[in-house]
């Protein structure tokens, strides 16, 4: 059966301006980091992507080394997008990076023009794709000149095969170098995209006002904590989470869900009950708060997951007596 998305799909979410640029991001992303591999199920896969696009969800965020296997999340998004969005490609933002292992030899990692431009071609194949809307260069890389690594971003956006480019996990001062070249060369950067939440706050040590300050959006990745900011392990480890899963990919492992860690989640929930919302819900909504913020990534291992992520737009202001209480709380 046809794929028809909801009519009223663009009436409840938010849309957010990226930086100085001219375009906008849903205030909540879609990550495909997770649960979109060859191990997982391709229905449900399918069925959390729909369910994303149906509330307003525009933005589907990937990379080649997602799956596992690396690149299978890429493969399985095409496959589901061949089959239910190509009618609606000029509606979506589909974006993806390179930066870590893909591939043997010394041409398969960082971000020397060999790799970049090899690991966008290849990501085009398998997600059946003319071109991406977002390319980031995943991570810095400390061995290849910075200026080669950004005119190959460059050279992307020139030769069609990406709209606009992006950096991820950049520290500062490597940050504002990036912007940088990427201006002398007429193509901006549009957004970066760092880990930030609750539990690891090093983007307040200077990048957000390095992004406000040269007009760049930013997207956080792992906003709960790769799940721990939720409800599910108010009580343990239980056996269906990442955590447990050793899925390997970057998920977290037993021994980060520390009894430290789950002490603050149970008073981060107390709180976040008070407030008419969720743990998970409070913990997106704090980061929502700073306007510098222009989306927020989820990952979704069922689409109930979305639905319950989307409503933390209904409340993501805080009193001063909350933001202390969460500061030391998390102290």
């Amino acid at each position: 059966m046809q794929y028809l998305p909801s009519a009223q799909r663009y009436q409840s979410m938010e849309y957010r301006r990226c930086g100085n640029s001219g375009l906008k991001l849903p205030a909540i992303s879609l990550g495909l980091w997770h649960n979109f591999g060859h191990i997982d199920v391709l229905d449900n896969a399918r069925n959390i992507l729909k369910v994303a696009f149906d509330n307003g969800i525009t933005h589907f965020d990937l990379a080649n080394n997602y799956g596992p296997p690396a690149g299978s999340a890429e493969e399985n998004f095409g496959k589901i997008f061949k089959d239910n969005f190509v009618p609606y490609r000029d509606e979506l933002i589909i974006s993806s990076k390179a930066g870590w292992g893909m591939w043997p030899g010394p041409y398969g990692d960082w971000g020397s023009k060999k790799y970049l431009v090899a690991s966008l071609d290849q990501s085009l194949k398998r997600m059946g794709l003319d071109y991406v809307d977002i390319f980031y260069h995943h991570r810095p890389d400390p061995e290849t000149p910075l200026e080669e690594t950004m005119a190959t971003l460059d050279l992307m956006v020139r030769q069609g095969k990406a709209l606009y480019v992006g950096i991820s996990s950049y520290q500062p001062a490597e940050a504002a170098q990036a912007f940088k070249i990427l201006k002398e060369l007429g193509t901006p950067c549009l957004i970066h995209q760092p880990k930030y939440s609750m539990f690891d706050r090093w983007v307040e040590g200077g990048l957000l006002d390095v992004l406000e300050e040269n007009g760049v959006g930013c997207i956080p990745f792992s906003p709960l904590a790769q799940g721990i900011l939720t409800n599910k392990y108010l009580k343990g480890i239980p056996a269906d989470s990442r955590a447990s899963s050793h899925r390997g990919n970057g998920a977290i492992e037993e021994d980060y869900v520390s009894e430290d860690k789950i002490n603050k989640v149970r008073e981060l929930n107390v709180l976040a009950e008070a407030r008419g919302q969720n743990l998970a819900q409070m913990a997106l909504a704090w980061i929502m708060k700073d306007p510098r913020i222009t989306s927020v990534l989820i990952g979704a291992s069922k689409p109930a997951q979305v639905l319950d992520s989307i409503g933390c737009l209904a409340n993501y202001s805080f009193s001063e007596e909350e933001l202390n209480r969460i500061n030391t709380i998390l102290q």
